[in-house]
């Protein structure tokens, strides 16, 4: 009859809580409302559970946003057969995890201060060094040079991610006014340069240069201690 309570019993069994099952939930809600209403409340409602349920398999937001980042990062071509140019090659990857990160740019703003977690984030970093080692730089030194590069790429796609959101993030006009309005006498340097100068360029190609420059110095610059420079 219409109205008659239901036992519990006949409801269908909810599907068993996996760590998987939460991040696959995460990335429907990232994707279908964004990065913003991404909670773990919101994740226990669509999962039709408690939230204390998920604790048990997701430490908290560092956790979870590690994960997604994991996840997003299957994504990113991670092969290399050895041939071609090696500089080449790791500036493909590097340019395309920024440009990964930029299409979730909450996610990216998280990746400044939580690393992904996960195979897919250990294949980027292996090839990272894999590359850099093929252009002659030591292995000890190639393993700190990969987090000065996931590094920028990172804060690379936090900032041009956010700028590109609607009303989120401070715009280049608002920096490009700054520097036009230096005081001559103060900063004689930079008013002679001009903002046009210091803010303009080609977005790709100032950010292919701030990749370049990074691995050109990781080929000449020893680390600490390092006896033999390449």
């Amino acid at each position: 009859m219409p109205g008659t309570p239901r036992s519990r019993r006949e409801r269908p069994a909810k599907p068993a809580l996996t760590r998987d099952g939460i991040v696959d939930a995460a990335m429907k809600v990232l994707e279908r409302d964004g990065f913003e209403k991404l909670t773990l409340r919101r994740l226990a409602a669509d999962l039709d559970t408690g939230p204390a349920s998920l604790y048990v398999y997701v430490a908290g937001n560092t956790e979870l946003y590690s994960l997604l980042l994991g996840r997003l990062l299957a994504e990113l071509d991670v092969s290399w057969d050895g041939r071609g140019d090696w500089r080449v090659r790791l500036r493909t990857v590097l340019i395309d995890y920024v440009d990964l990160l930029m299409s979730q740019p909450g996610l990216a703003r998280s990746a400044v201060t939580t690393w992904p977690r996960g195979p897919h984030y250990l294949d980027l970093v292996e090839l990272v060094i894999r590359l850099l080692v093929a252009g002659g730089v030591p292995e000890p030194r190639a393993a700190w040079g990969v987090d000065i590069l996931l590094q920028q790429a990172t804060a690379m796609a936090a900032e041009f991610g956010t700028r590109e959101e609607p009303g989120q993030g401070q715009q280049l006009d608002d920096l490009t006014a700054e520097f036009a309005g230096a005081d001559s006498r103060r900063h004689p340097i930079l008013s002679r340069l001009g903002a046009a100068a210091l803010v303009g360029g080609d977005h790709e190609a100032r950010r292919a240069w701030a990749i370049d420059t990074l691995v050109e110095g990781l080929t000449i610059t020893p680390r600490p201690g390092e006896s033999h420079p390449a």
